[in-house]
């Protein structure tokens, strides 16, 4: 058995790389037409005449069949000429109805009564040749449907995969930049900081370079990479804020679209902590809760706080591409809520998790 196996496994990956492939689904095809049409011819005469006739009938056929998918739909049905296509359809079956006729009646000149037994049935021949000629261009225009259909799917999927990326790909390069910026000030020092503020920059790099790569990942390293994210962003502020981060829930075995959460947290310390405020605030809370996620983020505002201009960037990728991803991503299992007030502004997100 295993001396079979890697035969058997070399030989079918050698006809599936063979460029005669189609050639031997054709063949096979007509083969399985010709056991069907002997299998169910029911007469009184010898096998062997039975097995000739349904030779003759089934090179017919495939005379009938080839000449219509590679000349006739081609030229004239694919063009949108379906009157001059079904004209030239019915005289094509019209025209070599009589040739097989004639070939029978030759073959089997030894047998007077079956050549007559042709002649009678020539409505018949008629009518067997263009019920094959019709069903082979249903089943062309079902082929190409499903194949134009496929080809739809696939572009539909490059494209959204393409936009993904570039919505994740604009992920605020600032972020990078003043996190390097407080790392040296913080060596400078000499603070005792500085070697757990690098430690998380790389944390965030490697998650950003290596793992995001993926369609889904693990909820726990989305948090993760979240708390290690806010953890910098806290470098920068000179003042002394509320910055609030509560998680509730088993992570475990839970999955999300990578950097799906970053731009709400972006916008968050964009607009909530800034200069302008004595006493500025952000409260972030994620509970989860079975297959369910729930995000709620609401922090101060000053006088540049969020609107609700979609196209207005908000940090990051901006909450309008963050939108847009979820319409692609969650598109009917998430629900997104914003509350812009004077003096705060709120998000509320929840959406169903894949497990």
């Amino acid at each position: 058995m295993s001396l079979i196996e890697p035969v058997k496994k070399t030989i079918k990956e050698r006809f599936m790389s063979s460029p005669m492939k189609g050639t031997w689904y054709h063949v096979f095809f007509w083969l399985m037409v010709l056991f069907i049409l002997v299998l169910t011819d029911r007469n009184q005469y010898a096998f062997h005449i039975t097995l000739f006739k349904e030779i003759v009938n089934v090179v017919f056929f495939a005379i009938v069949v080839y000449f219509n998918l590679l000349f006739l739909i081609p030229q004239f049905l694919k063009e949108g000429k379906v009157l001059t296509y079904s004209v030239f359809l019915f005289f094509s079956v019209l025209l070599i109805s009589p040739i097989k006729t004639l070939s029978l009646y030759i073959l089997f000149q030894s047998f007077p009564i079956i050549q007559q037994r042709f002649i009678d049935n020539q409505g018949f021949i008629f009518l067997s040749s263009l019920f094959v000629a019709a069903s082979s261009t249903i089943f062309q225009i079902l082929n190409d449907w499903q194949r134009t259909d496929i080809e739809n799917k696939e572009l539909e999927y490059k494209t959204t995969q393409t936009e993904l990326n570039f919505l994740k790909s604009q992920i605020n390069p600032h972020f990078l930049f003043n996190t390097l910026n407080n790392v040296y000030a913080l060596t400078l020092k000499k603070s005792d900081r500085a070697p757990e503020t690098v430690l998380k920059l790389s944390e965030i790099m490697r998650y950003m370079l290596y793992e995001c790569n993926e369609r889904k990942v693990p909820l726990k390293k989305e948090i993760n990479y979240l708390k290690n994210y806010i953890e910098l962003e806290k470098l920068r502020i000179s003042k002394s804020f509320d910055i609030e981060v509560n998680v509730e829930g088993d992570t475990d075995g839970k999955f999300i679209s990578p950097l799906l959460l970053t731009p709400f947290i972006e916008n968050a310390f964009k607009h909530g902590i800034n200069q302008q405020l004595l006493d500025g605030y952000i409260h972030v809370k994620l509970i989860v809760n079975q297959e369910n996620l729930q995000l709620t983020i609401e922090n101060s505002k000053g006088s540049s706080g969020p609107t609700e201009n979609p196209q207005k960037k908000s940090g990051g990728i901006g909450l309008a591409n963050v939108k847009r991803r979820l319409e692609i991503l969650y598109p009917d299992t998430h629900i997104l809520n914003t509350e812009d007030k004077i003096d705060h502004y709120l998000i509320e997100l929840s959406l169903k998790l894949d497990t």
